[in-house]
């Protein structure tokens, strides 16, 4: 068996809830995936800082490199709202997508027909939601210098600077046209081109990048137009394609589509080792409480093991099973099925690796 280095890092809130069944999960796929999996935990976010006093060590990111996939379950905690930009604990993850160079986000929306009830729109609106929003994570707003909170004659002046080189366009717009090509060809970029001068040079990078894809049909749509098309006709999307803030903001606008903010995966892949996160944050007020929907860190093992390990067959299967134990009626709290049999986080997570043991089972003939 190939053994693989796997860096857990639980985090806050219920980030060590939801990261415990993605963990159980990916272990009970060491004989499918004929491997064997080395878990090494590190701190982050405001766990970090209540111990270190930092909210990543190096050593921690270090251990990350070396890894050949990075866990992450959320990082935030309201006692640190007030702390200095450095100091609080979304800067760990920044720092970590950084340092790993992980600048291509992933994040599907799919909707589950038993979930349909779920979603704060009418079903004949949600039906056939199925897009993959493709963020560019490492650059923009988040990262542009100068940043920061400065006195200026006389009053505190906040500032942050959106940047993008053609370079990093560049590159996440490859990403997006050969994820379309995979898909149903059709390839959305969202920018603020009326306006801004960054999603100028974006849309015209974009143009450029499309001609080498004559397979895949490119439009452009300003981002308020996006998120009124979101809630309008959010079926016509296939591939969106935007910045950090922009894909910030409306993959989590796509994620409640679905049912709920907890059953978005994401993963991170980039230069270094690649990341996988669920969506929905820390969720402080229900932390400890059994009730976190564990289904968003469990798809995001489903992308490990398709883009790290290649094995698009055990994905499927991990898909398969969360649609399964959904369409028998189960969920958490967060997801409102009418009828349906309400539990909570071990017990939606160990019904799922139960339910992928049996579709693996039954594909090999046992």
């Amino acid at each position: 068996m190939t053994k693989k280095k796997i860096a857990v890092l639980p985090g806050d809130g219920i980030g060590p809830e939801v990261v415990k069944q993605g963990v159980s999960l990916l272990d009970s796929l060491s004989e499918a995936l004929d491997m064997t999996f080395e878990f090494s935990e590190y701190l982050i976010g405001g766990a970090c800082l209540n111990a270190h006093a930092v909210p990543v060590q190096d050593s921690t990111i270090s251990a990350c490199r070396q890894a050949d996939a990075v866990l992450l379950g959320a990082v935030g905690s309201p006692e640190f709202d007030n702390n200095p930009p450095h100091l609080r604990p979304e800067k760990a993850l920044l720092g970590m997508r950084a340092a790993l160079g992980v600048y291509c986000n992933l994040r599907p929306a799919k909707l589950y027909q038993s979930l349909a009830s779920a979603s704060p729109l009418k079903p004949e609106i949600v039906a056939g939601i199925d897009m993959l929003v493709v963020r560019e994570l490492t650059g923009g707003i988040y990262f542009g210098e100068p940043a920061g909170i400065a006195s200026e004659n006389g009053e505190d002046v906040g500032r942050n600077t959106m940047i993008y080189s053609e370079g990093e366009i560049r590159r996440i717009a490859h990403q997006a046209f050969q994820f379309a090509q995979k898909r149903r060809g059709h390839v959305t970029s969202v920018d603020k081109a009326n306006v801004l001068s960054v999603s100028q040079l974006w849309r015209k990078v974009l143009t450029d990048v499309a001609s080498e894809y004559p397979d895949v049909t490119l439009s452009h749509m300003l981002v308020d137009n996006c998120a009124m098309q979101l809630v309008r006709n959010p079926a016509q999307f296939d591939v969106v394609v935007t910045g950090n803030l922009f894909g910030d903001i409306l993959s989590d606008e796509a994620s409640v589509l679905t049912g709920s903010i907890g059953m978005l995966p994401s993963a991170s892949l980039g230069d270094g080792a690649p990341l996988y996160e669920p969506v929905h944050g820390s969720a402080p007020d229900i932390a400890g409480t059994g009730k976190a929907n564990p289904l968003a860190m469990m798809a995001s093992i489903a992308m490990l093991v398709q883009y790290t390990f290649g094995r698009t067959d055990i994905a499927a299967a991990i898909e398969e099973a969360i649609e399964a134990v959904l369409e028998a009626g189960y969920h958490t709290a967060d997801l409102q099925v009418q009828d349906g049999t309400l539990i909570g986080t071990e017990e939606m997570g160990r019904l799922v690796i139960d339910k992928v043991a049996e579709m693996l089972a039954v594909g090999a003939g046992v």
